[in-house]
């Protein structure tokens, strides 16, 4: 992709970079690029064609299913941000999940993952992968010795969210990268909580980052997008694996999404100073057993949670006193918040996991990634402060 503003752009900060990184523009030079709703392009003559196909060009429009410009301006605008050096941009959120793992997994390898993951993440890992003859092994995310503990001669890849859904849990993605390396593993990482505004694992070395673009990336609850980013040779894989199997975004979800991070840094810090908020707020309230917040001085890891995140990220997760009984009258209590299963929105939103999200783990399974019957997950929007918590104190 060329570039609108400089060759130098690399040079600018986040925001910068995240607004003037543009598709080269057309003949007609307009300012906002435009929509490339079309299935399929054209060639100049036969040789173009052949060479195309060959990928002997740095321009893959050959069909949509393949790429677009809207989606290559999505992906290099990501690629950027992320500091990688190839990304691929898809339908969604879990087709990113499931392309940044099926082509690198095949009959008699091993996945090692940290036990706690997003739902559908769990039965991919648990369904999908063991029926194509794919070992896996979960580990504590507090507990790193584990980690390599689980190591075999077989493993390929090691995944983690990191924070987590929804238990806000992290792992050290500096000592995470140098396991990788030790021990030739990839590393899988999912940012979606974090956004490249707060984290950017390619600095500790992590091989493969995934996003799920539907959160706060698009940061309105309007479309649904995925990524993939990582090395030229790894995204070659990703690419070719989506290509056939065809989880392609649309060019009108691309342009959205690539609209979005033009206000993603401060979309981020509004989210973040809101959600700082909330949690001490809750923290004071006798009608809350605990809350967690990255951020908060509580946190378990709260440490570890400065040095990954510039600022503590949108979600705040608290345990309200009598369990299942009172959150359920909790949630049917709040007036402005919107309950729903989405996340990163500029509206706020009440989650149970318990019941949606992650209700297809079992209980047992739940209890060990701390995901209690009473949980409430929050994700903090971008409303006046004041009237977000004088909600929650109604509620509560």
């Amino acid at each position: 992709m060329k570039n609108s503003t400089t060759k130098k752009n690399n040079q600018y900060r986040f925001a910068t970079q995240a607004i003037r990184t543009q598709a080269e523009r057309t003949q007609h030079k307009e300012h906002a690029v435009p929509l490339f709703l079309t299935s399929s392009f054209m060639f100049d003559d036969a040789e173009d064609a052949r060479a195309t196909f060959a990928g002997e060009k740095p321009d893959r429009n050959i069909y949509s299913r393949f790429d677009n410009p809207n989606a290559q301006e999505l992906t290099d605008k990501l690629c950027l941000l992320e500091g990688m050096e190839d990304g691929h941009v898809m339908a969604s959120g879990m087709a990113a999940v499931f392309a940044s793992l099926a082509p690198f997994l095949k009959q008699g390898d091993h996945l090692i993952s940290s036990r706690s993951v997003f739902g559908n993440t769990h039965r991919i890992i648990t369904e999908i992968l063991p029926s194509w003859g794919v070992e896996y092994t979960y580990v504590d995310i507090h507990k790193p010795a584990e980690w390599e503990a689980a190591i075999r001669p077989n493993t390929k890849m090691i995944y983690t969210e990191t924070p987590s859904n929804p238990a806000l849990d992290f792992v050290d993605l500096e000592w995470l990268g140098k396991l990788g390396k030790k021990h030739n593993i990839l590393t899988n990482v999912d940012n979606c909580f974090a956004t490249p505004y707060l984290q950017q694992p390619a600095k500790y070395g992590i091989d493969l980052v995934v996003h799920s673009a539907t959160k706060f990336i698009d940061g309105q609850g309007r479309v649904l997008g995925g990524a993939v980013l990582g090395r030229k040779e790894l995204i070659s894989k990703v690419f070719s694996f989506s290509k056939r199997t065809g989880p392609a975004i649309s060019p009108f979800n691309a342009w959205v999404l690539s609209k979005s991070l033009e206000t993603l840094a401060v979309r981020m810090e509004r989210h973040c100073e809101n959600a700082l908020a909330v949690a001490k707020y809750l923290e004071d309230h006798p009608a809350v057993e605990w809350v967690k917040y990255p951020h908060l001085p509580s946190h378990p890891q709260y440490q570890l949670a400065k040095k990954m995140l510039l600022l503590g990220g949108g979600i705040v997760t608290f345990q309200i006193k009598g369990g299942l009984d009172a959150g359920r009258v909790f949630l049917d209590s709040l007036n402005m918040f919107s309950i729903t299963a989405n996340l990163g929105d500029t509206r706020s939103i009440a989650t149970h996991p318990a019941s949606t999200t992650h209700s297809k783990l079992s209980e047992a399974q739940r209890q060990e990634v701390g995901i209690t019957a009473g949980l409430i997950r929050l994700s903090i929007g971008l409303e006046h402060i004041d009237d977000i918590i004088a909600d929650l104190e109604q509620a509560l």
